[in-house]
């Protein structure tokens, strides 16, 4: 039995298939099932390590991008991906017919559609998972035909066939869902018991919450220890600035920049948390299934849609609050974090809510589903 997973080059779409493929192996193993195959399909690999660990082999094709923004560079960069896209569904038509998998599962973003299209082409099951609370134009087009659709968000289910849709959640990994406070402050270095602000900018890092944490920094550092995840490409110029902006500080130590919090290092920052501060991206679960209160901070909406609309769907659910990037400054961000560490009863409200909005059967139960149509399909085969 084979299973093909595909999706964007994003921890976002990554990490969760890591996680259903774990629920696969686990399910495979109750079940006896002894030559489940897995296989992932991207450009990149994102986390070669990582596929490896968790037995997922890699099958490389292309994918270009179809930019919104219809300035002169972006109508040029999209021509020249709808030559990436052509040669990526001839390469994925071909390796999809080889390795003839009995489900290919689409996580969605421009990267998933030549494996798609590769498998509606051969006739081959598809289940898709949309992450967003207004899914992305792949997904749109792929639930179409798609055997199953699960979704993250409630308010996405509305968007795809009803009869076919089910409301699963986000798919997180087990370790990461699973914060871990014992021997947390001395792994991190955090030697004062102060409140813990936990600052997670996305997989790229963010550099406006970049800029607003460093000028709310010695401020912040009064009250709280902050961790903070700065992005690779951001981590250099952040972690310089810091040090001048906190030069002569007494309060220095408890500040912890990081480029990347590898799934120790974020387990150990999850437990901690009093409150974290995020983008509106996957994180959104992660933070869930910590049960922690957060501060959400959406991607300005002209450029990211999907990430405003979800910043509000989980701020519905009374988890969160939302402040918008056109309104994002030092002396609102100190303000909000005060004011909800400030407020036990609040705090509490909200770690209640994003329990409730956590779903930790999301990986089996798309697992489940997945097992399901590869078992009717090889009996067809």
């Amino acid at each position: 039995m084979r299973i093909l997973f595909t999706g964007g080059g994003t921890g976002g779409h990554f990490y969760p298939i890591i996680s259903i493929a774990d629920e696969l192996k686990a399910l495979a193993k109750d079940k006896r099932l002894l030559e489940l195959e897995l296989f992932y399909m991207s450009p990149t690999p994102y986390d070669a390590g990582t596929l490896f660990e968790h037995g997922l082999e890699y099958r490389k094709n292309s994918a270009g991008k179809l930019r919104r923004s219809k300035s002169g560079l972006n109508l040029f960069r999209n021509f020249f991906d709808l030559f990436k896209t052509g040669w990526g569904i001839i390469t994925s038509v071909v390796q999809v017919f080889n390795l003839y998998p009995d489900v290919v599962f689409g996580k969605g973003g421009y990267a998933s559609f030549p494996a798609l299209l590769a498998a509606r082409i051969l006739r081959i099951p598809v289940v898709i998972h949309e992450s967003d609370s207004v899914p992305g134009k792949v997904n749109l087009w792929a639930g179409k035909f798609a055997q199953k659709v699960a979704v993250s968000y409630k308010e996405a289910g509305q968007f795809f066939p009803p009869e076919k849709t089910a409301y699963t959640g986000q798919p997180v990994r087990r370790e990461i869902a699973s914060p871990l406070l014992e021997g947390a402050r001395e792994f991190l270095g955090l030697k004062e018991d102060v409140p813990v602000v936990l600052i997670l900018g996305g997989s790229q890092g963010s550099q406006k919450i970049n800029a607003a944490v460093l000028e709310a920094l010695k401020e912040l550092l009064e009250k709280y220890a902050v961790i903070h995840q700065t992005g690779g490409n951001n981590f250099a110029e952040v972690k310089a600035t810091a040090e001048a902006v906190l030069y002569g500080s007494t309060h220095k130590d408890r500040y912890k920049p990081f480029d990347y919090l590898n799934t120790l290092a974020m387990r150990m920052a999850a437990g901690l948390a009093t409150i974290v501060v995020s983008r509106a991206g996957s994180a959104i679960f992660e933070i869930a299934s910590w049960g922690a209160p957060s501060i959400i901070i959406p991607i300005n909406e002209k450029v990211s849609h999907d990430q405003h609309s979800n910043a509000f769907a989980y701020a519905r659910s009374g988890a969160c609050t939302v402040v918008e990037e056109i309104n994002l400054s030092p002396n609102i961000l100190i303000s909000e974090i005060d004011r909800l560490i400030g407020d036990k009863i609040l705090t509490e409200n909200m770690k209640a809510a994003a329990k409730v909005f956590y779903k930790p059967d999301a990986a089996k139960l798309v697992a489940e589903e997945i097992l399901k149509i590869a078992l009717e399909h090889e009996i067809e085969k």
